[in-house]
């Protein structure tokens, strides 16, 4: 039940005051988000690689109002690439991005979002990794995929993601689960209403198995968003019934969030990659991750409590 009100609350400048006013805030947000520049994560990406893990970059920020945000926006990607240019970690780190922070809510947002990203991806490419884009809200996604589309005819290996409880995603994964393809699968993190996704969490997780299905049997690299030990467990057995090896699907987690777990599955021989966000403008990110799971609503209060 606290789910929607979190959402809703991610939007809302007021509670975005009093929650960054609130001094327990930031050693919370630290859990998830480990830095705000560039220089601070660096060291995060160098240290999860050594052991063995992999990860998707993130530069926090969304629903901005400028044409000079979104040109920010891209520029911080391409001065992030600037520095795992040094690393040589290839495909190890890629890089998540949402076009909303692009510019695509803003009047010729398409033309924008897809003018924004596409020297991030050409970027990313010539250090040898890639980007994935983010799913946003329903609104959003006839324009995500056709940028997706757009930019996969000159760097095919662009990924994009899906989310099971939205209703047009059964479909949207047959059409994906193509040669070449990457698709990460989650299960959703915006407030949707009920003309167009499941509000019930098992129907949001039977769509998330039979989606998933879908994409290990199709022909494309299928990317497993989820912490969920029941899904991972579905995930592995799918991925042996449809002949898969190990390195031909991956797991993908938040950072801060069953790390152990992270390392597990490393030690498996399965691709984990380590979902890692930094930057200033936090607090949509960080909100959603409270709504995502009780866990993580109830480690912040407990934090609150103890510090008052």
């Amino acid at each position: 039940m606290l789910g929607p009100a979190i959402l809703a609350a991610s939007r809302s400048d007021k509670m975005r005051r009093i929650v960054s006013a609130a001094p327990v805030t930031k050693p919370v947000v630290n859990r998830f988000i480990p830095g705000e520049t560039v220089d601070q994560v660096i060291p995060i990406v160098v240290d999860l690689t050594e052991k063995g893990l992999e990860l998707t970059l993130d530069v926090v920020g969304e629903d901005i109002t400028t044409v000079e945000q979104s040109h920010a926006a891209r520029d911080a990607y391409l001065e992030l690439i600037e520095h795992l240019a040094g690393l040589g970690l290839g495909e190890k780190a890629e890089m998540s991005v949402k076009l909303s922070m692009f510019g695509q809510a803003l009047e010729g947002g398409h033309e924008l979002a897809l003018a924004n990203v596409r020297p991030v991806v050409e970027a990313a490419a010539a250090i040898g990794t890639t980007v994935t884009l983010d799913a946003e809200d329903h609104t959003t996604l006839d324009s995500m995929f056709a940028i997706h589309e757009e930019l996969r005819r000159d760097f095919p290996q662009t990924g994009c993601v899906i989310q099971a409880y939205l209703f047009r995603t059964e479909a949207d994964a047959r059409r994906l689960a193509a040669a070449g393809s990457r698709v990460r699968i989650v299960k959703g993190a915006y407030k949707e209403p009920a003309e167009v996704a499941y509000q019930d969490k098992a129907e949001i997780d039977k769509a998330y198995v039979r989606i998933l299905k879908t994409l290990m049997d199709g022909e494309g690299y299928p990317m497993i968003g989820s912490h969920d030990p029941r899904l991972i467990a579905i995930a592995q057995e799918l991925g042996r019934k449809a002949g898969r090896k190990l390195d031909e699907y991956e797991f993908q987690m938040l950072y801060g969030i069953r790390s152990e777990e992270h390392l597990r599955l490393a030690a498996e021989g399965h691709r984990m990659r380590v979902y890692t966000a930094y930057g200033t403008d936090w607090y949509g990110y960080f909100m959603r991750r409270l709504a995502e799971k009780p866990a993580n609503l109830l480690f912040f209060l407990r934090s609150m409590i103890t510090k008052n």
